[in-house]
């Protein structure tokens, strides 16, 4: 199973952190955010990552390295020297790809079963799955209408009249919905399934985290200092 790790962003939000340091490799806990992060794709049974990265790339590639280490394989698909936004960073990594993947973002951790999303996505014969979580605007402005399975209607800037869920951050792609878009942006490429009911909704449960700013940073290193699923990582428990 592989997963697209979208990372380019320069993390502007974080303020100095992010001066000299991708926002992927922010300290969290004694960790790069970046390793509970591949953490979480490992036991949810991804064995194959292709992190896309932009601003600072080298130094997450030295930084993180093949993947032996953390019981995976990563492979690193680089913007350049112009950022190629999220939708074409992903085409550029078309190449490292099979036939269906999973793509996450570079700022989110998410406990759901990444196995069960790619099945679904599977089962679904659609070109595209977002998983979304039923949000009425608690963590972020909701921006998507989900309807029998589908998700119907998507957008951030403005989102959809009636929207109650929100994009939870992973996502399911066959190769062709992205081979065959011309947009940069992947919220404009989910726009257009969503509006041709190509666009599978997979339900979530769980709240998520992020670092997209200070305070997710501060709400995420919380959740990882007590959180079982880290313990492993954690420096009070490695030697």
């Amino acid at each position: 199973m592989q997963c697209v790790i979208l990372a380019g962003g320069r993390g502007t939000r974080l303020g100095p952190l992010t001066e000299d340091l991708p926002k992927a490799l922010v300290d969290v806990a004694g960790r790069p955010f970046l390793e509970y992060q591949l953490e979480l794709l490992r036991t949810g049974g991804v064995s194959e990552i292709v992190l896309c990265v932009g601003y600072l790339g080298s130094v997450v590639e030295r930084t993180i390295g093949d993947g032996s280490r953390l019981g995976l394989s990563i492979r690193y698909s680089h913007d350049g020297p112009e950022p190629l936004g999220t939708a074409g960073a992903l085409r550029n990594a078309l190449p490292m790809l099979g036939e269906r993947f999973l793509v996450t973002y570079g700022d989110t951790l998410l406990t759901v079963d990444h196995s069960a999303v790619a099945r679904a996505h599977a089962s679904s014969g659609l070109p595209a799955l977002m998983t979304v979580l039923e949000n009425e605007n608690s963590f972020a402005p909701s921006n998507a209408v989900v309807d029998g399975g589908l998700v119907v209607a998507y957008g951030k800037t403005p989102p959809p009249q009636n929207a109650r869920w929100i994009d939870y951050g992973l996502l399911g792609f066959h190769r062709e919905a992205i081979e065959h878009s011309t947009e940069t942006d992947l919220e404009l490429v989910l726009a257009k399934l969503a509006d041709e009911r190509e666009l599978a909704a997979y339900e979530v449960g769980e709240r998520f985290y992020e670092i997209g700013d200070e305070a997710g940073l501060a709400e995420t290193t919380e959740f990882v200092g007590v959180s079982p699923r880290f313990a492993r990582l954690r420096p009070e428990d490695t030697s």
